[in-house]
Parts: C-alpha cells; structure tokens; sequence
C-alpha cells in the first residue's frame, strides 16, 4: 500500500465536517454487488514454486483455435516495425505533454496521428485521449448535445451493446435521454437500423433530437445506408454521428463523404494487439463547426519566435479536466502511444497496403461465407457484408461450446450479443480477416459439418 498522509484522525474529522458517517457511506450509490470486495490472496511462497504455478494457469489458454471471433475486435497482421517504435523509451515513458518546449516528439507524435486519421475519415478535426470505441462513442453523443443545446440521442441497435451500454451511462450521468432506433425484422434490410422508425422518432415536435448515432458496419457486420440516415437526421436538424471501424474505410465511404458531423470508433484495428480487451485506443473526429465541442486533445502546427516548425496544444485549457460539470469531457489520460501505434501502422502499410488488408478480409469472408452455407449453415440477412456476418445454426450457443472441443472458436453466439433480438437466437457471428486462411476456413467447415450431421443422427439432441 502506498503511504498516504491521511491518519485515522484526519480522515475522522473530514467525514466530520461534510456530515458522513463513514468512509463505505460514500460509496452507497453503487449497487452493492458492483463494490471492491475484500482482497483474499493466497498465503506467499517460494517464487520458483510461484513461477511454476503461474505458467500452469498460463497454460490453460487455448493459443491452437482456428478464430473467427471479430464483434469489434479483429485480428490483423501488424509490422514489426510498429512494437519496436513502441518499444523505444522515449516514447514508452512519455506522459501527458504539458510542457510544450520539451514535449516536441510527443506533440508531433500526436499532430502526425490527428493528421492521418482526419485523411482516413475525410473529417477536418481529430482529437487523441480517448479510451476506447465506447467511451469515443459516448463523447461523439455529448458532443451533439452541446452543440444544439438539445438533451435527446437516437442510438441505432445495431451499434455495438458495449458502446450503447457506455452511452447510456454517460447519457445518465449528464441527464441526457438515450433512446434506441430498432432494427428491420425481416426482408433484404433486415438487421439494419429501421430508417421508417428513424424517422417517426426524429418527427415528435415535443422531443427535439440532439443526434443520431449509427454503426457502419453494423455490429451484425451489415452496411447500412448511412447518406439516408444522415439526410434524415439533418432534416430534423440533429447531429449525424457515424460509428467507425477504421480499416473499412480504405475501402467504403469515409464518413466525411456521406455527411457526418462526427465519427467516433475503435481504433484498435490499426496496428494494436487484442490484448485481452485492451489498452485500446478510442477515435473521435468532427468537422470544423464542432471543434470548440471535441473532447480530449488537439495539437496545433505553428513557429516559434525564430520562424522554425513548432507544435503545441491548441483550443484546449490545461484546466479543462478540473472544471467538473462544466467541462466538454473529463478525460485526464494519455493514449498517444495507442495513438502511435495507429499513426506507424497506417503509414508503414501506407494507402493501398490499408486497401488489401480491408479487400483480403472481405474476400476471405466471402470464402468463408460459401463454406459455412456448404456445410449447412446459411447466412442469416441479405444485405451487403464487409467482413464479418451472421450464419443461422441450431442451438448456436451448445454448438458453439461443442466447436471449441474440435479446435475452433466459432465466433459469437448472437444471443449472448444482442439477448433482447429474439430473431438472433440461432445465430453465430463470424468474422474473418487478411490473417484468416484456407485451412482454418476448411477447419471450420469440416467442424460444423461433423457437429450438423451428429445432431440430426441424434435427432437434435446431444
């Protein structure tokens, strides 16, 4: 424990003077369940036998899956080149660049990354700071508040539920109204954002709407018609906010073509190991209206008193964190060196490299696509597909654990994504990418066809 210079009697007499019982009295909005509970470590050991034990439960991992798993994290191949610019400690001890006359290769680290991205998305601005694909998704949505003054988001259902559970608490924490746009149940659009529905929401004259908030891809993989659902929102003079994946965009229509005032998304696919779920890296981009609202840190290029090159933090108070309610965004961390992992990997495999890594993927996608309905499992929706989509199967939740056995990670069981679209309880999303190959596709299908056949020998049960 690291010392602190409260003693018992000093924190007494400041529960005292703000007229709480105890120290566990200021933790009482949070469900009890959801609480630190008790540390309960084991007894200590030797650290050979430590060691040894430790590597045991290492073990354990399955590291031999043919992996088709995607729902907003993917698999790419990323040059070495980016974990040994990471790995430099100069910008591996770097911290938040405050000082800006000897925060030179940090600041320009962070322009570089803006620069590159507001090329990707086709937007003016891009900030850098920001967590990850929620907490970015969530920031976009305030965003659109504060701009017009409005206290209502629409947030599509097919964006990703982690991203709508964030924005839902960061909508409750501000006051805000968080309401979901359903998804078409059946006919080619099924799976995308209801756009009719869009519309009727966007029409109610006593709940003016701050913003729109959509996914392209969709969390089913599906594309949607984002020009209409921007075209609808600007109508009902809402913000159009699109929900990225970055590596589609070298080969769809970056969000600046089709009328976006924000894009926010995961920039993890850019050059940044899955990692067990993080440190990730969050992506927020907007037009020029909007950069007096975009939250987190921009970095200007201008010259110092003797005419040479010079960067610095602009349009941003260093108080900004401190100002509580009052603030666009209490983001305090520093994810420039995600940050620089995207800028190395983007410039490294450079525009057409970007382009076959999106291409590969939605080829190996179709491959898998064509396997997947071969060995009887066809796709759930219609519509247009990048790289990732959803095959029916029955009992998909029981096959998926029953495919793990015979070395393959089926995707998702879209029951356990999206639990309240009853029309995807028999479904597995799975994705593939520039790394999947012939043979863990021919792995998979084999797989599914041996698991299919036993099911109906045994007349579906197990």
């Amino acid at each position: 424990m690291p010392y602190g210079p409260h003693a018992a009697d000093d924190r007494a007499r400041m529960l005292e003077a703000i007229g709480v019982p105890s120290v566990d009295a200021l933790f009482d909005d949070i469900p009890e369940p959801l609480r630190a509970s008790p540390l309960r470590l084991d007894d200590p050991e030797p650290e050979l036998e430590l060691s040894a034990r430790l590597a045991a439960l290492a073990g354990r991992n399955r590291v031999d899956l043919a992996s088709f798993l995607g729902a907003g994290a993917y698999r790419h191949w990323s040059p070495a080149t980016v974990d040994q610019m990471l790995l430099r400690g100069e910008w591996y001890t770097a911290y938040t660049p405050y000082q800006p006359e000897v925060s030179q290769g940090t600041l320009q680290s962070i322009y570089e990354y803006q620069s590159l991205l507001a090329e990707l998305t086709a937007l003016d601005v891009v900030s850098a700071s920001h967590y990850d694909g929620g907490a970015a998704t969530a920031e976009a949505a305030l965003m659109t508040c504060r701009a017009t003054r409005r206290d209502r988001i629409l947030v599509s259902r097919a964006v990703h539920p982690h991203y709508r559970q964030t924005l839902e608490t960061y909508a409750q924490g501000a006051g805000l109204v968080a309401d979901e746009v359903p998804l078409v149940a059946d006919g080619p659009l099924a799976g995308t954002t209801d756009l009719a529905a869009l519309e009727r929401m966007l029409a109610d004259p006593y709940r003016p709407v701050a913003g729109v908030v959509v996914a392209q891809p969709n969390v089913l993989g599906l594309l949607e018609d984002m020009p209409d659902a921007g075209r609808l929102a600007h109508a009902a003079g809402a913000l159009f906010v699109s929900v990225i994946e970055p590596v589609s965009l070298a080969v769809l229509a970056p969000p600046g073509e089709y009328g976006a005032d924000i894009a926010a998304g995961e920039g993890q696919p850019l050059g940044i190991p899955l990692s067990y779920g993080g440190p990730y890296l969050g992506i927020v981009a907007c037009t020029d209206a909007l950069v007096r609202q975009i939250p987190g840190r921009l970095v200007g290029l201008t010259t110092d008193l003797d005419g040479r090159r010079a960067f610095v933090m602009t349009l941003r108070a260093r108080e900004q964190d401190i100002r509580r309610e009052k603030a666009a965004s209490n983001i305090c961390t520093n994810q420039a060196l995600l940050a620089l992992a995207a800028s190395i990997y983007v410039a490294t495999i450079g525009p057409h490299g970007l382009r076959d890594v999106a291409a590969l993927g939605a080829a190996r996608a179709a491959e898998l696509e064509a396997a997947l309905a071969a060995a009887g499992a066809p796709r759930a929706h219609d519509g247009p597909y990048l790289n990732e989509f959803v095959v029916r199967v029955p009992d998909a939740p029981a096959l998926h654990a029953r495919l793990l056995d015979r070395g393959v990670l089926a995707g998702i069981p879209t029951a356990s994504l999206l639990p309240d679209e009853p029309s995807l309880a028999d479904g597995l999303l799975v994705c593939a990418t520039e790394v999947t190959t012939a043979a863990d596709i021919d792995r998979f299908a084999s797989a599914l066809r041996l698991e299919l056949a036993g099911a109906t020998a045994t007349g579906g049960v197990r």
